[in-house]
């Protein structure tokens, strides 16, 4: 059977939320000569978003309802999720509706999942994982598993790859946090259970933050924690089958003495229920909110390590280490610039019809890293191979 056909792309973005991790990356849409409309809860939210990313006359505003937004999508258009992980699949099926692509930066849920195939065969692109973690994280795990491959090959080999990333203050507090993302998101993560590999056994553990351990990053001492299930990632980087993964981990990144600070808040966490769990969101976003004098800090550290049945080693490490300024957090302008690439692949019919993530395969890792870098997100990368 043949592969469908993508719907040409019109050159119009929906842009939908103006939250937290809505950065730069729209102003980069705009400038690549996007026609962009900006869907807030009001208009006047999505005036007052436009002005604060220097793009009023240049992006139109838009007061989201679904009738309005359904009645200005036409085909080949692209709408970009940025609500909350339970409002992606609405949207993608209003997508499916009115024949046009849909991209956000989130995980693919099993709600978005189900209009997955209807939309592959109306030849249209369902962009996710496009951001900082999901997203830059996959970009960085692909290109070290590539290199490590063409230095040692394809043969039995163990390998040993840790993928960490946090959100932090740029200068830390006595609660060693501020919230850059919904409480409540933060919290639910925190009562979901984590499954990885560890010293070649799989692990599972209830309480995430009971896997925390010292954790350095160039010197610099963290604490990670294990988080979600990252089983699952060990097809979608591709290693090699003859590899045999001893540890695979994707966690979070926190300050040293996070743990302390936090003990109280886990103390809920153990015996909360989802109205004392939402109770507690409101009251720690009262107690330690983001506000303009703060600046944040995004630390996101991949590393593999590979040894091969001869005895040959290869490590590779990619670091990015971001912290957020007067006009933008740092947490905003990874995801969003992250997302408008990915976006502006839709618009030049790069991606396939159907689900995609940001980084699939290892050349489209590499390209997308080296177009974020020329955009000036920076981050390093080192090997032990000879200079």
């Amino acid at each position: 059977m043949n592969a469908p056909s993508a719907v040409p792309a019109s050159g119009t973005v929906h842009w939908i939320g103006a939250g937290l991790s809505t950065g730069s990356g729209l102003a980069a849409l705009v400038d690549s000569g996007a026609r962009v409309r900006l869907w807030h809860r009001t208009r006047e939210r999505a005036v007052q978003a436009l002005a604060a990313l220097g793009l009023t006359g240049r992006a139109e505003p838009r007061a989201l309802t679904p009738p309005a937004l359904t009645a200005e999508l036409a085909p080949g258009d692209v709408v970009v999720s940025m609500l909350p992980a339970t409002g992606h699949a609405p949207l993608l099926a209003a997508c499916v509706a009115r024949g046009a692509h849909f991209a956000c930066s989130s995980y693919v849920s099993d709600a978005v999942l189900e209009h997955v195939p209807a939309a592959r065969e109306a030849g249209l692109v369902v962009l996710t994982e496009a951001g900082l973690d999901p997203g830059i994280d996959h970009l960085f795990a692909h290109s070290l598993i590539a290199r490590a491959r063409e230095r040692l090959g394809t043969g039995t080999a163990e390998a040993d790859l840790t993928s960490y990333c946090g959100g932090v203050p740029a200068v830390p507090n006595a609660f060693r946090y501020r919230f850059s993302w919904a409480p409540a998101g933060v919290l639910n993560a925190l009562r979901s259970p984590a499954r990885y590999l560890e010293d070649g056994a799989e692990t599972t553990v209830e309480r995430p933050w009971e896997a925390t351990r010292p954790h350095l990053v160039d010197g610099e001492p963290f604490e990670a924690y294990p988080n979600r299930d990252s089983l699952p990632f060990l097809a979608q980087y591709g290693l090699p089958r003859a590899w045999t993964p001893r540890t695979f981990i994707r966690g979070t990144l926190r300050l040293d003495g996070w743990l302390d600070a936090w003990q109280p808040v886990f103390e809920e966490l153990r015996g909360g229920d989802d109205e004392r769990i939402a109770g507690l969101a409101a009251e720690l976003a009262a107690r330690h909110p983001m506000t303009g004098a703060d600046r944040d800090r995004v630390v996101l550290a991949v590393s593999l390590d590979v040894r091969d049945g001869s005895g040959r080693t290869w490590s590779g490490r990619y670091l990015l280490d971001q912290e957020g300024d007067a006009r933008e957090s740092a947490m905003a302008r990874c995801v969003s610039r992250t997302l408008a690439l990915g976006v502006r692949h839709v618009l030049d019919g790069d991606l396939p019809p159907g689900l995609s993530r940001a980084a699939e395969t290892a050349e489209r890792s590499e390209r997308w890293l080296s177009e974020l870098a020329a955009e000036g997100l920076d981050f390093g990368l080192r090997t032990d191979e000879p200079a």
